[in-house]
């Protein structure tokens, strides 16, 4: 092949140049589509994913509309005043109760406190449904669009129901005509109390309830299995009581308007003694104990047991007034009654030991001083007569008196009575007697100076002479 000219060389690079760009954006071309497939796909996967998404939201809206159209169509024509199946057969409910807590009880009023979810359930056939969903769960706004059983707490005192933050009541309808009610209460109930055992007694306090205008024939309660649960005892405050168990019952009572069925809960509560141990029984049995200490003491010491006899009997007097405290006032004997007035007695009866001891002891002492005052007595007339007649047979001490003055002795002044006893003592000491009269006679001076208060002769010369 001849060599090309130079003019054909330019020619080619040219051509070469531009089937390499052709190429450069075929695929830049081929890439861009690609991309926009993939683009489409995530577009397609995304709108998919929004598609359920929507459907998931708004599911609950269709079921909204749902329930408001169920609920229109129940209550269209419904009669909340009239029971179910009026005029058919009586209406069952079954009741369950769960207990929250019992407690305080209080025995001075005799009530206890009682929190409970009190539950009803019966059927009510205008409340059935056709619908996917099997039951309605609803709130306090429907209670009162419905009949509701008028069941009411026989011995309630007191009810409160909770309504903080909003009323504690819940409400379940089911397809099938079924109802549920349920509402928390707060009930102080009658719980009379036997106390003849105190402070060893065990009580059943009762929780009764049933329909207040509905008799038998109408409506017939019904426990429902389990009929009664309890929430944890521990958290309870019975405080002087501990729970033992519970125990439910049926009867029927029998009135002017009708027989009525009246159910019954009945908690069983046995009352702890440590508090009364503390309180009544060590304190009575210590100053029974202190009482006795009296028996060690010396009988003379008056005051020392005295004190102690007394302090102690008040003692039991204030131990009786303080155990009573926690009591109704009842008209018969607590076990606790007896407890405290045996240990009066015992105190009581120290006390009266000592009293009766004493006395015996000073009447014994009493009439030993006054016999032997009495044979004092009359040993001094008996000198006193023989001291007169000594006298008389010594003229020199009588010289210068009268002897009418001893032997029938007349009232005289205290003055003159000084003057003559001085007179007599110093003529006994002029005349010649022995030593020892003459002692005699100057300490018989002394002694009548001393009762010199009496008024006549005749005492001085038998208490001197």
């Amino acid at each position: 092949m001849p060599p090309m000219g130079p003019w054909k060389a330019p020619l080619c690079s040219p051509f070469l140049l531009g089937s390499q760009s052709r190429v450069v954006r075929l695929l830049f071309l081929l890439l861009t589509l690609h991309l926009g497939n993939c683009v489409d796909k995530m577009d397609d996967e995304d709108d998919e994913d929004l598609t359920v998404n929507k459907t998931w939201v708004l599911a609950p809206k269709i079921h909204e509309g749902d329930i408001t159209q169920i609920l229109n169509s129940l209550l269209q024509g419904y009669d909340n005043k009239l029971r179910p199946d009026i005029g058919v057969r009586p209406t069952v409910i079954e009741t369950d109760v769960y207990v929250n807590s019992i407690g305080p009880v209080d025995p001075i009023n005799m009530e206890y406190t009682i929190d409970i979810i009190f539950a009803q359930t019966w059927f009510d056939s205008r409340l059935k449904f056709n619908s996917t969903m099997k039951v309605l769960m609803l709130n306090s706004n429907m209670v009162g669009k419905i009949w509701i059983p008028d069941t009411f707490f026989r011995n309630s005192r007191k009810s409160d129901a909770h309504w903080i933050t909003t009323p504690n009541r819940l409400l379940r309808i089911w397809n099938d005509g079924r109802v549920l009610y349920t509402l928390r209460l707060t009930i102080n109930a009658e719980c009379y109390l036997q106390l003849h055992n105190f402070p060893m007694d065990e009580h059943s306090c009762p929780l009764e309830f049933s329909s207040y205008g509905y008799p038998k024939n109408e409506i017939e309660y019904k426990w429902k299995k389990p009929s009664v649960e309890v929430a944890d005892p521990k958290y309870w405050r019975l405080y002087q009581f501990a729970f033992v168990g519970l125990r439910n019952s049926t009867e029927i009572s029998h009135t002017i308007s009708g027989d009525y069925i009246i159910m019954t809960i009945f908690f069983d509560l046995s009352r702890r003694m440590g508090y009364f141990t503390i309180q009544t029984y060590i304190p009575c049995i210590l100053t029974v104990v202190l009482s006795w200490v009296s028996f060690w003491i010396n009988k003379d010491a008056v005051p020392a047991r005295t004190s102690l006899g007394i302090t102690t009997v008040l003692t039991m007097t204030t131990l009786s007034t303080i155990a009573r405290k926690s009591l109704p006032k009842v008209s018969y004997v607590t076990a606790m009654d007896l407890f405290v007035s045996v240990c009066f007695i015992f105190v009581f009866a120290a006390l009266m030991e000592y009293g009766t001891l004493h006395y015996f002891t000073s009447n014994k002492k009493g009439k030993t001083t006054r016999n032997r005052k009495l044979k004092n007595k009359s040993s001094v007339k008996k000198n006193a007569g023989f001291r007169l007649i000594f006298l008389e047979s010594n003229p020199c001490i009588l010289s210068g008196f009268p002897t009418s003055l001893f032997t029938h002795p007349q009232p005289c002044s205290i003055i003159t009575l000084k003057i003559l006893l001085l007179e007599i003592v110093n003529k006994i000491r002029k005349c010649t007697i022995s030593h020892r009269f003459s002692n005699f006679i100057l300490r018989t001076y002394d002694v009548c100076t001393i009762i010199i208060l009496s008024k006549t002769l005749n005492q001085v010369v038998t208490l001197g002479l």
